[in-house]
């Protein structure tokens, strides 16, 4: 394999791995500050303990989540120097400012974990806010790069000289509110179907007690309604988004959709296999005018299809798969979800059944595969550019050789990472059980 092709799988590798941490870090914060706000306002220490107990389980994601994202910049310096040249010279900005996010988040985590003890209810929701909003902010400032990667302003290229620099014309790039606004709905989705599952799984287990299970019963809740209206925005941005690339990628757009021929009344194509040949997406159902009413706003409104573009500036096609999975993944959820907090409105005095417990143990692993489909569809979607229109991945990449050598290395660190990362965890609860936690909080 080249060195292009070598990069590309070590450096999407390293994005995957740390995605995990990244997304969970910004979604289970939004959480803990929620339980913090019900411990507050509804005075039950349950979700007093839901917030110490779920900041147990980030403080030790974050571990693993600092030094990943430091490899992944360091990757970006080393494989990528000709794109990191553009970068330094044009979008550096929010690079230096996310340092910034990342101390507001550090220096709150430090004080809300240990000084708890010693603050006030409402300055341990400060903290709380402070934390949730360094992470928050650390994924919007980071996403800008992404988004300018696919409409990059603020810049031009004359006779392969960067001139003419706007730093913030390419902070505030066009597709910078969708796709910033997507990766926070997305990681607060995640992170609370995360928690999700966790309750889900919990109350399935018989041998809890009474008070046990009421804890994670309103645990549970909790984490359902943020998913629900996560899962809602995220569906709603997802269709402005779709806006978007119609005016700036609209390339992007046919190959998501396997739409071949520019047309008005355009379908939306669900599963199936675009086929080159045949012109069409084999397999597919077809919903009549769909694709041109979320691009334009009306089903006569006109969609570019591949064929007005140079066949050699296509993405691979399997990024329709990519899409429609994403897409499934987060309508099944929202349903999922409506389901649930339906079934426990309507049956208020019953448990959740068995089997409902058992999909809802399913969401978080879902959604993170959700996550993942999504990222590797917004950045092989862009192929075969790095820089949308200006720079050739080819061109960016490192030519230097052994990065094969250093990709089946950083595969064997992240596997082990991922399982020490999971006995951590799984060790630290299980020395640490929640009924355990229930009876001295309750004397």
């Amino acid at each position: 394999m080249d060195s292009v092709i070598l990069s590309r799988m070590l450096f999407g590798t390293s994005m995957a791995f740390h995605i995990i941490f990244a997304t969970l870090g910004v979604g289970v914060t939004l959480m803990i500050l929620f339980a913090e706000l019900m411990h507050w306002f509804k005075k039950d220490s349950d979700y007093g303990l839901m917030a110490k107990r779920w900041t147990k389980g980030f403080a030790i994601l974050l571990g693993v989540a600092i030094p990943s994202g430091t490899i992944v910049g360091v990757m970006l310096s080393l494989l990528w120097p000709g794109f990191m040249e553009i970068v330094g010279k044009v979008i550096a900005v929010p690079f230096q400012i996310e340092i910034f996010a990342f101390f507001l988040e550090a220096v709150f985590m430090s004080i809300y974990v240990y000084a708890a003890d010693r603050l006030s209810h409402m300055m341990r929701i400060v903290s709380v806010t402070f934390v949730a909003f360094g992470a928050s902010s650390s994924a919007w400032l980071i996403n800008i790069a992404h988004s300018w990667m696919n409409t990059p302003r603020g810049f031009e290229v004359t006779d392969g000289i960067v001139t003419d620099v706007d730093p913030w014309a390419a902070v505030l790039n066009p597709s910078m509110p969708y796709t910033s606004k997507h990766v926070l709905a997305t990681a607060y989705m995640t992170g609370a179907f995360v928690l999700v599952s966790i309750a889900a799984y919990r109350l399935l287990r018989k041998t809890s007690s009474k008070q046990e299970r009421a804890y994670h019963k309103k645990g549970l809740m909790l984490t359902l309604v943020i998913a629900l209206l996560a899962s809602i925005y995220t569906a709603s941005n997802g269709h402005a988004t779709a806006g978007m690339l119609h005016e700036e990628m609209p390339l992007k757009l046919a190959a998501a959709e396997g739409l071949f021929e520019t047309q008005a009344n355009a379908p939306l194509a669900i599963m199936g296999t675009p086929n080159i040949e045949a012109q069409t997406v084999v397999g597919g159902i077809e919903i009549p005018g769909m694709l041109s009413w979320l691009a334009t706003g009306t089903t006569d409104g006109v969609v570019q299809g591949l064929n007005d573009f140079p066949q050699d500036e296509w993405p691979p096609l399997f990024v329709h798969t990519l899409f429609n999975l994403m897409v499934g993944i987060g309508f099944t959820l929202l349903g999922l979800a409506i389901f649930a907090l339906a079934w426990a409105i309507i049956f208020r005095k019953k448990d959740l059944p068995a089997w409902l417990l058992v999909l809802l143990v399913t969401t978080g692993p879902l959604s993170m595969f959700g996550i993942e489909m999504g990222w590797i569809f917004s950045c092989t979607g862009r192929q075969p550019w790095t820089i949308y229109g200006i720079q050739l991945t080819s061109d960016a990449a490192t030519q230097s050789g052994n990065v094969g050598m250093l990709f089946f290395l950083f595969i064997g660190l992240y596997i082990m990472l991922l399982v020490l990362t999971a006995l951590v965890l799984r060790f630290y609860f299980s020395r640490n059980p929640v009924q355990q936690d229930l009876t001295v909080m309750n004397g």
